[in-house]
């Protein structure tokens, strides 16, 4: 191999090292960058001649070797709408071009990036630090369930949430088997029933097995002496006015009545229709369904009940379905004789106005209103790469696909972490080792041009 061969291997091994510095600055200057994926270098050989006997280097080059796929530390942040991924997959992102009516105009080519400190701009749009809006899914806010699967730039919308109308009431509750009402006596068989002794009204009007009786207002005291509260609620109409609905449970049957007979453990529940109801007008309503027991559960079950056009103090809220779950209502002893209830809750809400948004660890972005209800607004995309390590880096933390990448993957990404940022992969510690070694592989590569030169020198010299 000639000298200017031995010259021209070590001015490779001296630019392939400069860039290797370089991947190291770029390191080095990101290492506090929001989900920064650090550059490492790759060296290879290009031989001009090789065989048996014989050797004749060419040339060395430095080329990246991306870390893309390689996770930074995942750290809390006091920000709701920072996010994190913990594991594979990148964030979909847009990039502005420009404005238009004051509102941004978007490229129309997907971008990909771990950086998710997104907060919100004036227009309600998820902006990262480096200016790319985060794209997501809408999510109905009725049925909470995603709008299609096309991704589009997140735009959460501070108008007015929608009153939404009760329909169903979450109810489960444990009866006592023998209720301590203010009429109950031990020493008086049926006197914890509801038509117990002395009950002055009609029986007729709460009959037993019935299931469709009423509570008259002249009747309500000896009503609320035989009964047990079963806790109050607040249901919503068409247009968000609330009512307060209060329910009460009364036994009305023993297994062993003081007939001899009985059908079973029976119970019956009402809610109280009116307030200035007087006389004979009913006071109290019977929900229109017995629920039996044998020991300790409904026989037959009784998963859910309708009561039709509940109506309170003159406002209708339509038919409300009470659903109790699987055997959700039970009659188990209870030493405080009264009843406990376990879930009371219901699916309506008045108008709200939005106050603050944040991010939940299932990846949707969730809005809280005025009125105290919390829906889910948007649902934000990640997506993964077979190869993520030859995605094209740009400017700002983002990425490109390619052909050596492949397209976007739907599922199998990481989880979403809520309030949390991904560091950047860079060590510091890593990288200085690096700079070392490169800075005396830059100086031996320089001390080869040297000696070259220098035995030049002296084969020219060998003709004085």
């Amino acid at each position: 191999m000639s000298f200017n061969g031995a010259i021209s291997t070590a001015i490779s091994g001296i630019r392939a090292q400069a860039t290797a510095l370089a991947h190291i600055s770029d390191n080095i200057a990101n290492s506090q960058t929001t989900g920064f994926k650090r550059t490492d270098t790759s060296f290879y050989d290009s031989v001009t001649a090789s065989g048996q006997n014989f050797h004749l280097p060419g040339t060395t080059y430095a080329q990246p070797a991306y870390t893309n796929n390689v996770q930074g530390a995942v750290n809390s942040s006091p920000v709701k709408t920072h996010i994190a991924i913990n594991g594979p997959g990148f964030f979909v992102v847009s990039k502005p071009v420009g404005t238009l009516d004051n509102q941004p105009v978007l490229l129309d080519v997907d971008r990909y990036t771990r950086q998710g400190d997104f907060e919100l701009d004036r227009n309600g749009y998820l902006v990262n630090s480096s200016g790319y809006f985060l794209q997501g899914v809408a999510i109905d806010p009725i049925s909470g369930n995603p709008v299609g699967n096309v991704t589009s730039p997140i735009n959460i919308n501070s108008a007015f949430l929608e009153a939404k109308a009760s329909t169903t009431v979450e109810y489960e509750a444990n009866l006592p088997s023998y209720p301590k009402t203010v009429n109950a006596d031990t020493a008086v068989v049926g006197s914890e029933l509801v038509l117990g002794a002395g009950y002055a009204n009609d029986p007729t009007t709460i009959t037993p097995g019935a299931g469709n009786g009423f509570v008259q207002a002249a009747d309500e005291s000896q009503f609320l002496d035989s009964s047990l509260s079963g806790g109050s609620i607040t249901l919503y109409d068409a247009l968000g006015a609330p009512t307060q609905v209060q329910l009460r449970w009364a036994k009305i049957d023993n297994e062993a009545n003081t007939a001899g007979t009985g059908g079973g453990d029976t119970w019956n529940l009402f809610y109280k229709n009116s307030d200035s109801a007087t006389g004979t007008a009913a006071k109290w309503t019977n929900v229109g369904q017995d629920y039996v027991f044998s020991g300790g559960r409904l026989v037959p079950a009784v998963n859910s009940t309708t009561v039709t056009a509940l109506t309170v103090n003159g406002t209708n809220l339509g038919n409300i379905t009470l659903n109790h779950g699987s055997s959700d209502v039970t009659q188990f002893d209870a030493s405080s004789g009264t009843v406990t209830v376990n879930a009371l809750d219901q699916d309506g809400y008045a108008a709200g106005a939005l106050i603050d948004i944040a991010m939940s660890n299932n990846g949707r972005i969730v809005g809280t209103y005025s009125n105290g209800k919390s829906v889910d607004l948007a649902e934000v995309s990640v997506v993964r790469f077979n190869d993520p390590n030859a995605l094209q880096k740009a400017d700002g933390g983002a990425f490109l696909a390619t052909q050596d990448s492949g397209e976007a993957l739907i599922g199998g990404g990481g989880d979403i972490v809520a309030a949390a940022l991904e560091g950047s992969n860079v060590d510091i510690a890593d990288e200085f080792s690096k700079l070392i070694i490169t800075q005396q592989a830059y100086s031996a590569n320089t001390r080869i041009v040297t000696t070259a030169d220098e035995m030049i020198t002296e084969a020219l010299n060998m003709i004085r």
